[in-house]
């Protein structure tokens, strides 16, 4: 049978797809830091915005606005950044620990481990003594990324990064947060919970659409989401301070 993979037996790309295409693994290591910078925007628009609005609620005062906001933003990226770390860290441990069992495996047992991978191959569609040829010539150029690739959806060479992830999450925390921070401190007191409310809806849009587009997914849906989401945040926010305010006055 004279088929692509036949020609090039060697090739490690799944049987199907589009050329060029990068395989599910590759990508997901790829976009790791994105989703964490998407996130980490996200959190720090979120709940900036909802702790400056509720602490201007109950207080008109500056000081008091700048003093929660920069304690808020600097909590809140540390904890992204560490929740990522050890997220993310808990995940390259669980990569490691399923490559080393499999190099295990292909060590001890290697012509079960070459069945197994001629199986996957025809599963996924190859006639089953194309799929076998396929699995001897991978198993003789690199076993463990073909095992790797095919059965665990990994690739050894581009595992998650916890500190790339750690990075992107806090510094994206940040800058989402000074968005309502900047905002509320340099608008009149007047406007100012209405221009933070809004500044803070675009930024939240903006996430949501990013978010949608790294994930292939409804923008529409993905924006209404985020932007609901946190004007609900700040209207509770603000209406817990202002009872507060009210309450301590």
């Amino acid at each position: 049978m004279d088929t692509p993979a036949a020609r090039h037996p060697e090739r490690t790309d799944p049987p199907t797809g589009h050329p060029g295409e990068p395989h599910a693994a590759s990508a997901a290591s790829r976009l790791n830091w994105l989703r964490a910078g998407v996130l980490g925007a996200n959190d720090g628009v979120v709940s900036t915005s909802g702790l400056v609005i509720g602490v201007a609620a109950a207080s008109a005062s500056d000081s008091a606005i700048l003093a929660a906001g920069m304690a808020g933003l600097a909590a809140g990226a540390l904890s992204m950044g560490v929740g990522e770390y050890v997220s993310v860290s808990t995940q390259r441990d669980t990569e490691t620990a399923l490559l080393a069992k499999e190099r295990h495996e292909l060590a001890t047992m290697p012509e079960e481990e070459l069945e197994e991978l001629a199986a996957l191959y025809a599963a996924k569609g190859l006639d089953p003594e194309l799929a076998r040829e396929v699995a001897v010539q991978l198993t003789a150029h690199d076993a463990l990324g073909a095992h790797a690739e095919v059965e665990l959806g990994l690739d050894e060479d581009e595992l998650t990064n916890p500190w790339q992830a750690a990075a992107a999450s806090m510094l994206a925390f940040t800058l989402g947060a000074l968005i309502p921070l900047l905002t509320i401190l340099l608008l009149p007191p007047s406007v100012r919970v209405a221009g933070t409310a809004v500044a803070a809806a675009a930024a939240l849009a903006l996430a949501g659409w990013s978010s949608a587009v790294l994930g292939g997914a409804a923008i529409g849906r993905a924006v209404a989401r985020n932007v609901g989401g946190g004007i609900l945040a700040m209207a509770i926010t603000y209406g817990v301070g202002a009872l507060v305010g009210t309450s301590v006055g």
